[in-house]
């Protein structure tokens, strides 16, 4: 089986390469430029939700400390 894959790949890798200064040589399409402005565009709108979404989230997720009215003392409340 492992004479197959040079066989196969043969005729593919003894192409001519085009000539450097050919036009369609490493030259860029109008699409590629709308491809990345609208990845830009993407990405600013998942910026500013994500920036929506922290402003939500509280500065501390410790429980809020409660005041201790009655005078008992609370074996659970963790405090020495």
């Amino acid at each position: 089986m492992s004479w197959l894959a040079p066989l196969l790949l043969t005729p593919l890798l003894g192409q001519e390469q085009p000539p450097a200064n050919a036009p369609e040589f490493g030259g860029s399409s109008p699409i590629g430029l709308v491809v990345i402005l609208l990845l830009f565009i993407a990405l600013f709108f998942l910026i500013r939700s994500m920036n929506k979404h922290l402003r939500k989230v509280p500065p501390s997720f410790d429980p809020p400390k409660q005041a201790d009215t009655d005078g008992s003392n609370n074996a659970d409340s963790g405090e020495p």
